[in-house]
């Protein structure tokens, strides 16, 4: 018996040290987690991970400085030493400090210190572990730009496609009513047809660029030599230029090696010499020179046309943009080609930029990353 009673003995006291031992460890953890909530340091890590976000975002004291910010808050001027610079920002942090949640979509802050500048934002501030407030401010001029271009982008194309749509059903109208003139069947068919061929090329610019703006939408890269893109392109606007005696010259680095889409190089090319030919004099030169610089391959379609101003040539890569609008209708442009090439460029990682001045010729370039070890670079 006294050795049943030794062993049950020993077993209460066990669990009875085990239940100890737990309590111990239960209170050191609310006695920790009550320390966090009253400490007015930073949590580990959360002040390193706010520096590192894109958006505007902030942690406050209840006291309304500012303990750590992201870059964003700071490009948009919101704080300054430790204390918040806006006071639309301090009435909406005052409330979060007070334990409430508060969230404005659409807020209108001043954007500069003498506030002749708004910026719609959107905020959010709430309570963080009962000392902090975490602030966010997401500028929603942004997506307000986006939303516009799209819109524009919806109307452009309405407009553009318009014309010619009706161009066709009154051409076709007065086919039937001059069926039985030869001559005028004739004029009014090459009207039609024209027509026919303007929409159509609108309709596959369109198709072009909703397609490059499609995630992955250059997805066969290769390498292929400049030289190849340049006379793939200047073939196909060889005629035309013969036809108004423009000569179509090219050297430089040709031998260079991109790595890309062949077929969309070509296009973007294509587009940038269609261009410096339509809007060229009669027996003049157009020139397309490659160069390697810095590891990139810049390619330059130089012509001696009618050039464009400052102000046009900041706008000439925009959609439906056209510096001549009544030449472009007379050649088939849609205003899309430029913007075409632009997205293939940066497809590509690359860049484009244009010098132009009224009366002596515009310049081209597109910057391409060359191909690794394909040739010697020079610098600028």
């Amino acid at each position: 018996m006294s050795a049943t009673v030794v062993l049950l003995a020993l077993a209460v006291g066990a669990v009875a040290g085990v239940a100890i031992v737990l309590l111990i460890l239960w209170v050191l953890k609310q006695r920790r987690i009550d320390n966090e909530k009253t400490s007015g340091d930073l949590p580990r890590g959360v002040a390193q991970l706010v520096s590192k976000l894109d958006g505007a975002v902030m942690i406050l004291d209840t006291s309304l400085n500012v303990l750590v910010a992201s870059e964003g808050s700071g490009r948009l001027n919101l704080h300054g030493q430790r204390r918040l610079l806006l006071p639309e920002l301090v009435v909406i942090a005052e409330q979060a400090a007070r334990g409430k949640t508060v969230s404005q979509e659409d807020f209108q802050i001043s954007r500069g210190p003498l506030g002749d500048a708004t910026l719609t934002v959107t905020v959010h501030a709430s309570p963080f572990r009962n000392r902090f407030i975490l602030l966010t401010v997401i500028d929603r001029g942004e997506y307000q730009r986006l939303d516009d271009v799209r819109r524009e982008f919806v109307a452009n194309v309405s407009h553009e496609l318009k014309t010619p749509i009706a161009s066709v059903g009154l051409l076709a109208e007065a086919l039937q009513e001059a069926a039985d003139d030869p001559d005028m069947v004739r004029h009014f068919a090459e009207s039609l047809s024209n027509e026919a061929h303007r929409l159509g090329a609108i309709t596959r610019e369109i198709i072009e660029l909703s397609r490059l703006q499609a995630e992955g939408a250059l997805a066969e890269f290769e390498p292929v030599t400049v030289e190849k893109l340049v006379n793939k392109a200047v073939d196909q606007n060889r005629v035309v230029a013969k036809s108004r005696n423009i000569k179509l010259a090219a050297g430089g680095d040709l031998d260079a090696i991109i790595y890309g889409d062949e077929d969309r190089l070509v296009v973007a090319l294509n587009n940038l010499i269609a261009n410096a030919v339509h809007y060229s004099p009669d027996n003049s030169q157009v020139g397309i020179g490659a160069v390697r610089r810095n590891s990139f391959i810049e390619i330059a379609v130089t012509d001696q046309g009618i050039g464009m101003t400052k102000e046009e040539a900041e706008r000439v890569f925009e959609r439906f943009y056209r510096t001549d609008q009544a030449r472009s209708r007379s050649t088939g442009g849609s205003g899309l080609g430029l913007s075409i090439v632009k997205h293939i460029v940066s497809n590509h990682g690359g860049d484009i930029r244009v010098w132009s001045s009224p009366g002596k010729g515009s310049t081209f370039t597109i910057r391409i990353p060359e191909a690794a070890n394909s040739g010697k670079e020079t610098s600028a």
